[in-house]
Order: C-alpha cells, then structure tokens, then sequence
C-alpha cells in the first residue's frame, strides 16, 4: 500500500511537471461564467462601488518580448477595498473563491488591452502586499498558467526582500501608478511564456547577456567618475527611474573609438530627451585594470567628449555582489550589452551591437514608439 502511494504521488508530480507552467491553484476557475464573447476592456464589478479608481493598460507580447500577441485572454481577480473577497447571491458557487471581483479581457490585433477596476486592499492582519491575481489562456496553449500577480510599488508591504523573491513570471508585475483627479492609472505589459516552466516555445538565442524583456532592472550601486553623480555609488534606477533609461555596459575601453561613436550618439539623444532619460555607461572590468586608472580613463573620456548628460560608471566585474551588479546579468564576453527600460520595467535589449547610424535609428525608434502618454482624459465607455 506504501508503495503504491508513493507510486501515485510519483505519477502526480510527472503530470503536473509537464503543465505549462507547472500547474495553478485556481486558474482552472476562469473558465467558470467566462463570456462567450470577451473584449479587449473590462470593467470590474467593482469600478462603480467604493474604493480608488485604477486602470490598468497594457501590451501582451509572445515571448520575444516585441511581437504584440493577439487574442489572449488574460483573467484577473482581486481583494475588494477591504481586503477580502466578496460574495454575492448571484455568484456561481465554484467561484466563490475568488470573489466577484473579477473579469476577463482578450488582447486585440496590436495585443493591448485595459481593465477599469479599483485599486485592490491587503489581506486583513497579513504581511502580503495587495495584489491582482492572473491568469492566462492561449489560443494555441491547451493548458492555462498563472503570472505573477500585479503590486504595486508604493506599497510598504512591497519590501525590498519581498521584490527579491519575485519570479518574474510573464514579466515584473510591479505597477508604477499615475495619479489623476480621478483614478489612478498603471502599465502592465505581459511577456508570454517568460520564467514560465514547460513552455512548449523557445526563443533561437546564440548569446545571452542581461535580464529579460519585461523584467524590472535591478538596482545597482557603480561608482560614478563622470556625470552628475561624479564621486558617488548613487543607484540608476532608484533615483532616475521614473522615466526611460539606457545602460549601455562594456567590458573594453581601451580601443575608445566604437565607444566614443556610442556616447556621443548617446549624448545626443539624452540631450534631445531631456529629464524623460537618462543613459549610463556601466564599465565591467576596473578590477583587472586598476580602480584608479579606470576612473582616470572615464574622466578623460568624459572631457573628451564633452558629456553634460552622461553619466560614465564602473564596477569591479560583472559578477560583483557589493554593486549587485551581479544581478544585471551581463555576459563579460559581450562586447557591449544595451539595455533600454521604462520605469524600470526593460522593454528591449541589444547585444554586440555595432556603432553605425542603423542601430542609433533602432533605439531612437523603440523610445518613440514606447513614448505614448495615457489618455486622462478618457472616460469609460460601455
């Protein structure tokens, strides 16, 4: 008999291995009332009830992290405002569970969607940050998976070791509120099959270097020896994050010419964009070559240039944990490593990208084309 349960729990952990994404308590419950017909805009139960107004707009992307994914269904549940959640009469029985604070959206032919709900309350007496729970459906993916659930970063549950843990499952689910007379307003791009066990489609990656698209870039300490920080360990993304930002990460100064090229586009393009970016380089090899002399050799550069605008840093190495720059993920191999992100989130990546006006023309279209304010003026529409 011992054996045979042991047998069973075996065959049990064999299936749920082979789910896309490892099975999900709960997700099955989408299915439960989920219309026949589902836009690309929901509007929760709880959008004409009491609690802050909070829109949530986005992009569901395939895997690559660029491609917009259509018809998607994506389905949400949450807390109402006072942590709990709420049944009704009228509520199917199964989903009690989850509340009737919940709703689906399908992602349109450009993958956007939005979701009018209101900004979702702790549990009562917990130390869990206030979420929005997740779950995706595929068009061509039988089996459904959840992703993480959406916090919200002013939230003081939302600790920095809490942030640690996070899977990054179809992207940072850390949302970065605007706030209006009226509601608050967050974007939340979702990246198909990304950090998701068994996902049956893989991306042709020769070479890998720095996190994914749709992670939120991790905070990192480089001393600054040029730039407005100058003398400094001051962190990029906890004090300029709010809006775009470029790291640009290389392993060589010696041969300056590719970078000089680099930086002076890079000058040119910050200066254009004015307080909306900020761009860094991040040298990863100052141990080998001597902390001093790899600061002399990013001053020089900098007066060189002539950079108002830049700021040129440096850790000891890439795998350095004092910098946790380790967390960055970059490939000292890669000749050069181009990160773009906003408000944290990393929105696109380059690598051994060369220094010619085609690739100047990549970047400055990705910042344009992710450059686009929401609407606060527009009120919901049946």
């Amino acid at each position: 008999m011992k054996y045979l349960l042991i047998l069973l729990l075996s065959n049990y952990s064999f299936a749920q291995d082979k789910l896309v994404g490892g099975g999900c308590d709960g997700c099955e419950l989408m299915y439960v009332g989920m219309p026949k017909d589902i836009s690309n805009v929901s509007k929760s139960p709880a959008w004409d009830g009491p609690g802050q107004k909070l829109l949530i707009t986005g992009t569901v992307y395939n895997l690559d992290g660029t491609t917009p994914a259509q018809n998607v269904i994506v389905y949400y549940w949450q807390t109402d405002n006072s942590g709990y959640y709420p049944d009704r009469n009228n509520l199917d029985a199964r989903a009690k569970r989850h509340g009737y604070v919940r709703g689906w959206v399908k992602s349109d032919s450009e993958g956007k969607y939005k979701i009018y709900t209101i900004r979702p309350a702790a549990y009562p007496n917990r130390d869990i940050p206030a979420h929005i729970h997740l779950s995706i459906k595929e068009p061509d993916i039988q089996d459904e998976y959840y992703v993480d659930g959406l916090e919200f970063d002013d939230d003081i549950l939302l600790t920095s070791e809490h942030r640690k843990k996070l899977r990054n499952r179809g992207g940072s689910g850390v949302l970065r509120t605007l706030i209006t007379a009226s509601m608050q307003i967050a974007e939340h791009n979702i990246i198909l099959g990304l950090n998701i066990p068994n996902y049956p489609k893989t991306l042709k990656q020769a070479f890998s270097s720095g996190q994914k698209i749709g992670e939120d870039f991790h905070s990192i300490t480089p001393y600054h020896a040029w730039g407005p920080d100058k003398g400094s360990n001051t962190c990029p993304v906890c004090r300029y994050g709010r809006y775009f930002g470029i790291m640009y990460f290389i392993n060589q100064i010696d041969k300056t010419k590719e970078t000089e090229k680099w930086l002076v586009f890079l000058e040119e393009l910050s200066q254009k964009w004015g307080v909306q970016l900020k761009v860094y380089l991040i040298y990863g090899d100052a141990k080998n070559k001597g902390i001093t002399q790899t600061q002399d050799s990013l001053e020089k550069l900098g007066k060189k240039l002539n950079l108002k605008h830049l700021a040129l840093t440096f850790v000891p190495h890439f795998e350095d944990k004092e910098s946790d720059i380790y967390l960055a993920k970059i490939n000292p191999v890669a000749k050069n490593t181009i990160i773009i992100y906003k408000n944290r989130n990393i929105i696109d990546k380059y690598i051994n990208l060369e220094a010619e006006q085609t690739h100047f023309d990549i970047l400055s279209t990705v910042l344009n084309q992710n450059s686009a304010h929401f609407d606060l003026k527009e009120s919901w529409k049946q």
